[in-house]
């Protein structure tokens, strides 16, 4: 069985095997030189074959190149016994054939070091393939608990090599501020920093007593963005406001509401608070200049601001806000918290940029070119559709892979709804509901990773494979999706997830090492949680 995830468009076995040998060499044009170098990073370490890089020569040859013919990330791929020949519509394409070539090979390949006694073989296969969507994504919140810049550029391997393209970067939050910004030092040397963190959840958690934080400095983010787009993924930063802002007031208290006279602290506990950014034209200012730098750091398209769980409370109660919206003519906080994301949409578009942002930014009138990343369910997504923008599916109860993978009573603090490998994989991002017009501005899917709760990559890996591994096909995939056919190549596919080091969740439940006994978590039904989505979403329903 040849067991690809995702599993490609159109795949037809033939005779025999191509075989890797010290003979073996790799031909491509310049464009494509980026692609040969990581072809040959990926081949080298367990085979301890040279595969020089040479038109010239004799002995087996892989063959890359570009084919007019073929659509943008589209690829061919042709093995036979005396060769590979791999074509794609464009760079990425030719990547993406690249990818299904290693996985071809014995999941030993994905070693770092050299194995003996295997034979490196492809069996001889013709494939054409490409992706249904668009945007194929991951959001990873590093704000919550920090994560180092090596484990991040090792979760882009991870997302390559199950052909993701998009990295949703969620880089503040009321815990913690992650990105160095020149301009404002202070986000960084004191937002960056919590005294500790709630273990568990509900008011009476405890919590742990230790220092937490981290940062990634400016050159960081240019080598995180640089190894990403080597890899054909794209890097959407979010800068989170004018909730989940605490971090921010902390480090700048003239940045709350009514100037924060008594100074915030680093957000320690989890949840929707309560302190949120004051809507002065010098918060708009300084969130300009944020999103200077931002920009000047993420090449890319979409520039993320947030918008979720913003309460109003402390623009309802502050004088000096209630004074504002009088002066704007803004009859309800609602409208404020719209004209602040409008404030910075004109900004992002003037930069040649498109505002990204979570689906309460429905609540009010956005410019035509906002995408909507709907978490709440779908109604964010057939809302947005239909009155013209972008979407992003990431609905909580299909894609949020923090949640819970059973009803097993040692999974660690479990969240939420349980999300099976099997639910994520029968993710459909469209709403049924939507017309062919309306459809075609669902971008594609996301799953979204939020980290309370993760506080180490050995619980990352756990928690998002190898469900990251089923969305990667629901969301690639134009093919009908069949679980009982899926799971067998899953389970062959674990194999190089192993050789890897991923440590992820076996069928059987959680390893010893991966429980966590005696912290509370937020279990609810899917009752329970279909209900609070569809009184949260009333202000956007259609």
């Amino acid at each position: 069985m040849i067991a690809l995830v995702p599993a490609p468009t159109s795949l037809v076995e033939g005779t025999g095997v191509f075989t890797l040998d010290l003979n073996t060499r790799i031909i491509a044009p310049e464009p494509l030189a980026g692609t040969v170098a990581w072809l040959q990073g990926a081949l080298r370490p367990a085979t301890g074959l040279p595969l020089p890089s040479a038109a010239g020569g004799s002995g087996p040859v892989i063959d890359l190149g570009l084919a007019p013919e073929l659509r943008p990330s589209e690829y061919r791929l042709d093995v036979t016994p005396d060769g590979v020949v791999v074509r794609g519509g464009d760079a990425a394409g030719v990547f993406h054939g690249v990818t299904t070539l290693v996985q071809l090979l014995p999941a030993a390949i994905y070693r770092k070091a050299f194995v003996a006694g295997v034979e490196w073989t492809v069996p001889a296969v013709s494939i054409v393939d490409a992706p249904r969507f668009g945007w194929r994504g991951a959001m990873l919140d590093v704000a919550r608990h920090f994560l180092p810049k090596r484990d991040v550029l090792r979760f882009l391997d991870l997302m390559a090599l199950h052909k993701l393209n998009t990295l949703h970067w969620h880089l503040t939050e009321d815990q913690g501020w992650r990105i160095e910004i020149l301009r404002y030092p202070r986000l960084t040397e004191i937002g960056a920093w919590r005294t500790e963190s709630q273990v568990g959840v509900g008011p009476d958690a405890p919590a742990d007593g230790r220092p937490h934080g981290g940062f990634y400095t400016q050159d960081d983010i240019r080598e995180v963005v640089a190894y990403a787009a080597a890899l054909h993924i794209d890097v959407v930063p979010e800068i989170d406001v004018p909730g989940h802002s605490q971090a921010a007031i902390a480090a700048y208290p003239f940045l709350g509401v009514g100037g924060e006279t008594e100074q915030l602290a680093v957000g320690t506990r989890w949840g929707i608070i309560e302190d949120v950014l004051s809507m002065e034209e010098t918060t708009v200012e300084f969130y300009r200049n944020v999103f200077d730098e931002v920009m000047d750091l993420f090449p890319g398209r979409y520039i993320g601001v947030g918008g979720d769980e913003c309460p109003k409370v402390r623009w309802r109660d502050d004088p000096r806000t209630q004074q504002l919206m009088r002066a704007r003519s803004l009859d309800t906080e609602e409208e404020l918290q719209t004209w602040f994301i409008r404030r910075l949409d004109d900004h992002i578009t003037a930069r040649g940029r498109r505002l990204f942002g979570w689906d309460e930014i429905l609540e009010g009138e956005l410019a035509e070119s906002a995408t909507v990343a709907s978490w709440r369910g779908m109604t964010g997504a057939v809302v947005a559709a239909r009155r013209g923008h972008d979407v992003v599916a990431c609905p909580d109860d299909q894609v949020y892979l923090d949640y819970r993978q059973s009803t097993d009573p040692d999974e660690p603090i479990p969240v939420a709804i349980p999300l099976t490998v099997e639910d994520v994989y029968a993710f459909e991002p469209v709403p049924a509901e939507l017309t062919d017009e309306e459809a075609r501005h669902v971008l594609g899917g996301q799953g979204n990773i939020w980290t309370e709760h993760i506080d180490s990559p050995r619980t990352l890996d756990y928690l998002v494979f190898p469900r990251l591994s089923a969305l990667a096909e629901a969301v690639w995939t134009t093919r009908t999706r069949d679980f009982s056919e899926f799971a067998p190549r899953l389970e062959a596919h674990l194999s190089r997830l192993d050789a890897i080091g991923v440590e992820y969740r076996h069928a059987a439940g959680p390893l010893p090492w991966q429980k966590r006994p005696g912290i509370e978590g937020r279990p609810s039904t899917r009752e329970e949680r279909a209900a609070y989505m569809a009184e949260v979403t009333a202000t956007i329903a259609p």
